[in-house]
């Protein structure tokens, strides 16, 4: 994965940690463009690589500790 993509705001990394941040279940999905302001690609359109993506980033931020407190 290109580093910029890892980054991208709404991209399968970003999507990962950001559903695990908030305490929501794993569910692979992301956005073409930016979040919630373009199309959303969910799991069964998703390449293996693009789910990958989604998996390292919810485990990466879960390995963090760093979840919204409620």
């Amino acid at each position: 994965m290109v580093e910029d993509e890892k980054q991208r705001h709404g991209g399968p990394y970003d999507r990962g940690a950001a559903d695990n941040y908030y305490h929501r279940g794993f569910c692979p999905h992301y956005f073409v463009g930016a979040t919630y302001q373009s199309d959303e690609i969910s799991r069964e359109d998703m390449t293996p690589s693009e789910i990958a993506e989604y998996k390292q980033g919810y485990e990466d931020n879960q390995a963090s500790g760093n979840h919204k407190k409620w």
